[in-house]
């Protein structure tokens, strides 16, 4: 009404001339897009040869646009060429992708990138159906992964002390990133531990079911070595209640193929001493991570509420079998809620962090596998909230440094990234690195105070969102 009635003003001349302005550029929009279309070559003047090298280097914030120029660029960025091109050019770029759980059910993945600072939301994943290949309405795979009061109560479960699967639709999946995309594998559904897999790939930006495990499993633990997906324990669902699993498989993301490994010996929870403690107690793998050319797997043994680190178990690829973890490893290696571990592998070192007593602040530990032992770095990090949460805080290492996620007194997401990688050398270095510095460098960092170390590097509005797991994407 009121652009109608000033048609007759300067002002309605102005808005008339940009209508018209918008009229032509839609006009030259349709005719640009349609010689693009109408031209099979992805740079009318260049060959295809060419023109796959000059995308490759477009940065991946500019996919999403670089899709709408044409058929034929739509199909170069979501083909597999431009991706294997980039890694030859060494035009990767790791992104972080960050799961977080919203109303105790629904989860919802970001994606975000250090270059830009720009975040991104990815597409729901899909519905999952049971076993016997019903699916349940109104939930979806969201749902998969449970609080810690969830977990609990699979505990409970597991000691035959509660039923409460027909309350959990989804819950335990395992969340792993290998080969360019993120994987979602098993969980619970309808009282069953599922083998289905989902795959997220971002060149074509949407999920996709992949070949199912061989068994199915909840609370499993992932690993990548040599490009290739590891999972190894987890539990099942029988007559009995739930039981423990000591199989473990291997994914090949080329060939789609899983191939069974040797079962985990569980060779501590295998020497209890007496068949009462072995009813009692349940081992269980609680993490797993990939160093120095093996699948490192620290477990315990569960008897509610309490659980016990009995060391863990390392897997040999080229050997294909397992032995026992270095005991300073084993029993070093910091703990969080029910038992999980975390670690992070950066710069070929593996990093941990040990919740404190205190409720706004945590240590970083760093192993170093000639003591056999797990050092302490000086300085707290000023992680929040780590009683109130299932996943408190998250680890990640990219861009060549240690990044921590937590959620800050804002109830904001924020990204800390270590300032200086070799601030984290417990004792002084003389690494070639070290020497090259200046002595002013030297000076500042000596008077640097510990929580200067962190840097802001993002953050996201999460409201009452609790974090999930994270993953990176070099692509």
């Amino acid at each position: 009404m009121g652009a109608r009635l000033s048609l007759n003003s300067g002002k309605a001349s102005t808005s008339g001339h940009f209508e018209v302005s918008q009229i032509e550029a839609c006009k030259r929009q349709k005719t640009s897009s349609s010689f693009w279309d109408e031209n099979p070559r992805l740079f009318p003047s260049l060959p295809d040869e060419i023109s796959i090298q000059i995308l490759a280097r477009l940065p991946r914030i500019w996919h999403f646009n670089a899709k709408q120029v044409s058929r034929s660029w739509k199909a170069a960025i979501m083909g597999g060429e431009l991706y294997r091109l980039r890694k030859e050019l060494g035009t990767t770029e790791e992104w972080l992708y960050i799961l977080t759980r919203i109303d105790s059910d629904k989860l919802v993945w970001y994606a975000f990138d250090p270059v830009s600072r720009i975040w991104q939301r990815l597409p729901p994943m899909p519905n999952v159906a049971a076993e016997d290949g019903s699916r349940r309405s109104g939930f979806r795979v969201w749902n998969i992964v449970g609080s810690s009061a969830r977990i609990a109560d699979a505990i409970r479960v597991w000691l035959g002390r509660k039923d409460v699967w027909d309350q959990i639709p989804f819950c335990g999946c395992a969340i792993c990133a290998v080969n360019g995309c993120l994987y979602v594998l098993g969980g619970f559904c309808r009282a069953s531990a599922m083998r289905s897999v989902w795959r997220y790939d971002p060149s074509v930006n949407s999920w996709s079911e992949v070949t199912p495990m061989s068994t199915g499993r909840a609370y499993c633990k992932t690993g990548v070595l040599n490009n290739k997906l590891y999972v190894v324990g987890g539990v099942t669902r029988g007559r009995a209640g739930l039981t423990p699993l000591q199989c473990a498989e291997v994914f090949d993301p080329c060939s789609g193929i899983w191939t069974e490994i040797p079962s985990m010996p569980f060779s501590k929870a295998q020497g209890l001493p007496t068949a009462f403690l072995s009813d009692l107690l349940k081992p269980i793998a609680t993490g797993m991570t990939s160093y120095r050319g093996k699948l490192y797997v620290p477990q315990s043994l569960y008897c509610w509420p309490f659980f016990v680190d009995v060391g863990g178990e390392v897997y040999d690829p080229e050997s294909n079998s397992w032995v026992e973890m270095p005991t300073g490893m084993g029993e070093g290696w910091p703990a969080r809620q029910a038992g999980t571990k975390l670690s992070v592998i950066v710069e070929e070192e593996l990093y941990a962090l040990d919740p404190s007593s205190s409720l706004d602040s945590a240590r970083i530990k760093v192993y170093d596998h000639q003591d056999d032992s797990w050092k302490a770095i000086e300085g707290d990090v000023p992680v929040r909230d780590l009683a109130d949460s299932e996943s408190p805080y998250l680890l990640a290492g990219f861009l060549g440094k240690l990044h921590v996620i937590a959620k800050d007194v804002n109830h904001n997401i924020s990204v800390m990234q270590a300032d200086r990688q070799n601030q984290f050398d417990s004792t002084p270095s003389t690494s070639s690195s070290s020497v090259g510095e200046s002595s002013q460098e030297l000076s500042e960092a000596a008077t640097r105070t510990p929580e200067s170390i962190w840097k802001v590097i993002a953050t996201r509005r999460a409201g009452l969102a609790e974090l999930v797991s994270c993953q990176i994407l070099d692509i």
